[in-house]
């Protein structure tokens, strides 16, 4: 029996560790491949990939810069934040602390569902939703009025708006990470202990007082990973981008108005990589996806090391 049970956990042990094995080897992989492919146009353009705003791939005149679409990802999963994270954390303090109450409660059934069926609609889907339908309603009711009002004295709104933008693309970009940023909130909130709230009801505190002081402060690592995984979610998107930012090239994809045609890494690689039409027009693209898979890296590294900090100072505290 003994024997049995050292050959089940040995085979179990070897199981775990193929598992994980398989990730790293998946990893280095893809590092391998985006490596190797833009290898020739770093060796082509250097440092000045990063920080040229050309983009040419005519042959005998190539020049290829990324700045542009590193600012086009970086300011559109900005705004998708600005506007994704209050309203997922709105949903998941309403799902956890907020619908106790006969009516409330029947509620936040059928919320919890659509919040996770919304997390199963394909990009694309919001992508063919905010092209035909939702960036005429950005357009008639938000860019047009403040284009009237501001347009000839502010140049952040001097650009004729088409509803074609990194403003457009963004807010859309902020609703589709709602799904998951609610989710994980929601579990976080969940998981802090009964005898936090009690403690402050205990003392006298309302509701919102609770939320604010013993729930929030004590899930607050947890809501800021789930940011960053949202975060993560936005500057990968490539497919509902490419529909609505507007796709502009070279220097006229860094936005100057609120209601400037931009792009991303990933949509100019979705626009371009089929119709490459040199080694070096292709080593570029894949370049971008280096430039894209240093970001997304960086950015997940980085948020990371500050949950780990903020849950050290948490800990030191209590």
């Amino acid at each position: 029996m003994s024997g049995r049970r050292s050959r089940g956990d040995k085979i179990f042990r070897f199981t775990t560790i193929g598992a994980a094995a398989y990730t790293l080897l998946m990893l280095g992989l893809i590092l391998y491949a985006v490596g190797n492919g833009s290898a020739q146009i770093f060796s082509f353009e250097g440092f000045k990939f990063f920080s040229s705003t050309d983009w040419n791939p005519v042959e005998g005149r190539e020049s290829f810069g990324a700045l542009p679409y590193m600012v086009g990802t970086l300011i559109s999963s900005a705004i998708a934040l600005a506007i994704g994270v209050p309203i997922s954390l709105g949903i998941a303090i309403f799902l956890t602390e907020m619908s106790s109450g006969r009516i409330l409660s029947k509620i936040s059934g059928p919320l919890a569902f659509v919040v996770e069926l919304l997390a199963a609609v394909p990009s694309i889907i919001y992508g063919l939703w905010a092209l035909f339908v939702f960036r005429f309603w950005i357009l008639n009711f938000i860019e047009m009025p403040l284009y009237n009002a501001f347009g000839n004295s502010i140049p952040f709104f001097g650009v004729t708006p088409f509803g074609l933008d990194w403003f457009t693309a963004g807010i859309v970009l902020g609703i589709m990470i709602i799904p998951i940023v609610s989710s994980i909130c929601r579990e976080v909130m969940r998981a802090v202990p009964d005898s936090q709230r009690e403690a402050a009801y205990s003392l006298g505190a309302t509701r919102w007082e609770t939320v604010r002081m013993a729930v929030l402060p004590y899930s607050k690592s947890g809501i800021f990973g789930a940011a960053m995984m949202g975060l993560g979610r936005a500057i990968g998107e490539t497919m509902l981008v490419t529909l609505i930012i507007g796709n502009a090239i070279g220097a006229a994809a860094i936005p100057t108005s609120l209601f400037s045609p931009s792009q991303t890494l990933s949509s100019l690689i979705a626009n371009e990589f089929n119709e490459a039409s040199s080694n070096l027009h292709l080593s570029a693209l894949i370049g971008l996806g280096a430039v894209l898979l240093i970001l997304t890296m960086a950015i997940l590294i980085g948020a990371r090391l500050m949950v780990s900090r903020m849950v050290k100072v948490s800990a030191l505290r209590e």
